[in-house]
Order: structure tokens, then C-alpha cells, then sequence
């Protein structure tokens, strides 16, 4: 399935192609703040539909993902990194998904506070 997705003000948009099957809510020190529930497909299946270059990104930590996010409205869309397998990967924020219904999926509790 196609999901269209952007940040509050338009000015990150992107489409994803995947199936939802679950959710991911991680306690992080960011993720707790930023309050994303993550759907994670290959990088592969995320395109961009504006420029990378009218987003902005955050590292910290380890420095091995990029959380990016609306330098306007400052909306986090999605991140990237690498699973363990060296796989490009993207961490859709479900949130900013157009016609879903969140309650419909499950939602996985993830631990970061202990990474």
C-alpha cells in the first residue's frame, strides 16, 4: 500500500510503500519527547516528494541515525539508519501519515533507555 505523509506545514513530503503491520514506541531520551510511533520499512521505500535539502536532521548518541525533521515547523517525519543486517532502513513517524487510523495497529514498546 502507498501512504502519503508530511510535516504540519507541507514543506516535507514523502510517500512510503510498505504494509503496516505494527508499530514501534521507543522511550529513548528523544523518541519519549517526540512522542513518534515508528513504522520501519527498507529506505528504499520511502521517496521523497520535496527536496532533502528543505529538511533538517539530528544526530546524537552514537550518530548512527539521522532523525529528520521540518526546520519550519519542526515536525519529525521519519529517520534513517541501518539494521543489523548493514540494511538501509527508514523509521516512518506514523503519526504523519494521512488517513490511518492509529488504534488500528499494534504497538510494540521498545526499551531504548537501555541503549
Amino acid at each position: 500500500m502507498l501512504y502519503k505523509g508530511s510535516c504540519h506545514c507541507g514543506n516535507v513530503k514523502f510517500e512510503a510503500e510498505g504494509n503496516i503491520e505494527g508499530l514501534v514506541a521507543c522511550n529513548c531520551s528523544i523518541c519519549q519527547r517526540k512522542g513518534a510511533l515508528m513504522w520501519f520499512i527498507p529506505r528504499t521505500s520511502l521517496k521523497l516528494l520535496t527536496p532533502e535539502e528543505d529538511q533538517a536532521t539530528y544526530v546524537f548518541n552514537k550518530h548512527v541515525i539521522k532523525h529528520r525533521f521540518c526546520p519550519k515547523c519542526g515536525i519529525h517525519t521519519y529517520g534513517e539508519g541501518t539494521d543489523p543486517k548493514g540494511n538501509a532502513m527508514a523509521a516512518v513517524n506514523a503519526r504523519v501519515l494521512e488517513d490511518i487510523e492509529l488504534e488500528a495497529f499494534p504497538v510494540q514498546h521498545y526499551d531504548g533507555r537501555k541503549l
